[in-house]
């Protein structure tokens, strides 16, 4: 029997939404504060997977100035077999703070999975996870979590369905309240509808973004209610299958709930997909921590677990467990002799467009900042403000997919002012990232090598400085378990030399940032990334020559 080995998406990929159409799969996660927005990914067998495009590329959404977590929430892709058109919804959280979550909910559609989307259409402010469902007679409904903000009230509030208008947007009639959850867990969002043999089944998150995440479901003869939880009365599929009562709790970390010798931590947020030959697959979040620490630097990744239905008319693990697995069997009909599961980058900028792995936070990609074309075979990038922006930070990253790995560049760069910078780095958001870069010397007399980090907001300014004396040097980082070792080489140099000893960069995680106590920081994954600062005119660059990611785990995760 061939084997899924999960995750199936490595690095940044959470909140999954897989949909089938004839012999192609599709699914498509959130992006948060970094654009383009939304990624969609593609398969023909479920069990090979490739970065295939983004749906929001051409500023539908202005992301500056979006505090973490914020952004681009979960897509929920579709597709309306009636008018052969694909449909995503998305919700763009813009504020967070004191628990006051404001989201507006949007739907673009399209002719093909690539593209061009529409414009989007408005659909509520109620609350966020919107998802849509094409019912048989042809009408529309959107299901979403109603945000809960009044005090003692069940926390994080209702799943509500509606009939949707999907020509002039907004909803028609009256939003109905159908559940706060299916367990004790609480903290029901995410809510999905499929229809199958009669019944209307409500899939729905549960139990927080942490270690007690989950996926629930219910069912009903009518789309509207009233919904009858699986008799179970705990999750279909979680990574932490102990009962827990959590009512109340609007979302939690529960690092009560961290296992430390669990590969896979976090499972939920599912969506359900059959294959051709009648198979069920539902495609999930999860996370991998460090060795022994509950902190998780690759964010929610993707992974796939088979499903079956019961005589009674419920779905389960295949196995007939409700535990997550890291492998899981392939669809029966399954013949390629082996995964590939790579997420090596490699570009030398020789192509016309930029490699489309890359993303920038909290704004667009454009020419004025970013160009291929100036320098033929180098990518030309324009310093714009400092990493600690959330404005227009000249950052081109990759998610980071394994927790081992290398990343590396070379770059020519001639700062003229001190407040001019490029380099190579790790980022998170605004507030954390490690920073390798050319600068000029606090004598502005030279062009010198030094590191500068940012930790949950603290700017860290390493003082080991290296002279760069032609202006051009290659750098690398290698990345092990949280920690990361900078090295460099000068042109006449043939081996690596070491900058400084190992740094800490385990902060560099979910768990590591800017949380509350108790409450996951984020929830997007480390990124590596080339970029240059100009504080001084926005007009000095650098010339990347090369951009190199290579993994040295991925091929060798643990089987459970």
């Amino acid at each position: 029997m061939t084997l899924i080995q999960n995750p199936i998406i490595p690095g940044m990929a959470p909140d999954p939404s897989i949909i089938r159409v004839a012999d192609d799969y599709y699914i498509a996660t959130s992006t948060f504060h970094w654009t383009p927005g939304v990624q969609i990914f593609h398969s023909t067998d479920l069990v090979n997977w490739e970065f295939l495009t983004y749906a929001l590329t051409q500023d539908e959404v202005n992301l500056r100035g979006t505090n973490t977590p914020a952004g681009i929430w979960a897509p929920h892709l579709s597709y309306d077999s009636q008018t052969h058109k694909f449909w995503l919804a998305y919700s763009h959280m813009q504020n967070m703070a004191g628990r006051e979550f404001n989201a507006d909910s949007f739907a673009i559609s399209a002719d093909s999975i690539q593209g061009p989307w529409s414009a989007p259409i408005y659909l509520t402010s109620i609350g966020f996870d919107p998802a849509l469902f094409h019912d048989e007679d042809g009408k529309h409904y959107l299901s979403i979590l109603e945000w809960e903000t009044r005090d003692g009230y069940q926390a994080p509030g209702h799943i509500v369905i509606a009939e949707v208008d999907l020509e002039h947007g907004g909803i028609i009639g009256s939003w109905h309240r159908v559940t706060t959850g299916f367990t004790t867990r609480g903290c029901a969002e995410a809510p999905q509808i499929y229809h199958h043999n009669d019944y209307y089944y409500l899939l729905i998150a549960a139990g927080g973004t942490g270690y007690a995440h989950g996926i629930e479901m219910g069912r009903s003869r009518q789309i509207f209610g009233p919904y009858e939880p699986n008799p179970t009365g705990e999750p279909i599929i979680t990574s932490s299958p102990q009962h827990l009562f959590s009512l109340g709790d609007p979302d939690a970390g529960h690092f009560e709930r961290f296992d430390p010798r669990a590969p896979m931590q976090k499972a939920g947020h599912g969506s359900l997909v059959q294959t051709p030959t009648g198979e069920w697959y539902v495609a999930h979040l999860m996370s991998r921590p460090l060795p022994n620490k509950p902190l998780n630097p690759l964010g929610r990744e993707t992974a796939l677990q088979k499903m079956r239905w019961t005589t009674d008319g419920w779905l389960q693990m295949a196995d007939g467990s409700n535990l997550a697995k890291l492998t899981t069997p392939a669809p029966s009909d399954y013949s390629s002799p082996k995964q590939t599961l790579t997420a090596d980058i490699h570009t030398d900028f020789t192509a016309k467009v930029v490699d489309h792995h890359f993303m920038t936070p909290y704004h667009q990609q454009t020419t004025d900042w970013v160009n291929i074309t100036e320098h033929p075979e180098h990518l030309r990038i324009y310093g714009q403000n400092s990493l600690f922006s959330q404005f227009n930070p000249a950052i081109m990253g990759t998610r980071a997919t394994a927790l081992t790995y290398t990343s590396q560049t070379a770059l020519t760069f001639h700062p003229t002012h001190y407040s001019q910078t490029a380099g190579l780095g790790l980022y998170y958001d605004a507030n954390n990232w490690l920073y390798v870069r050319l600068c000029q010397a606090d004598t502005e007399d030279r062009t010198v090598l030094r590191i500068l980090q940012a930790k949950l907001g603290e700017r860290i300014d390493h003082r080991i400085t290296v002279d760069i004396p032609d202006d051009h040097v290659a750098l690398k980082i290698d990345y092990h378990d949280g920690w990361a070792q900078v090295s460099y080489q000068l042109p006449q140099q043939a081996e690596w030399s070491v900058l400084e000893a190992p740094i800490d960069v385990s902060y560099l995680s979910d768990e590591g940032v800017n949380g509350e106590p108790g409450e996951i920081g984020g929830f997007t994954g480390l990124f590596n990334f080339i970029g240059a600062v100009d504080a001084y005119q926005h007009v000095s660059f650098a010339d990347f020559d090369y951009y190199t990611v290579k993994n040295y785990e991925t091929e060798d995760l643990t089987h459970e």
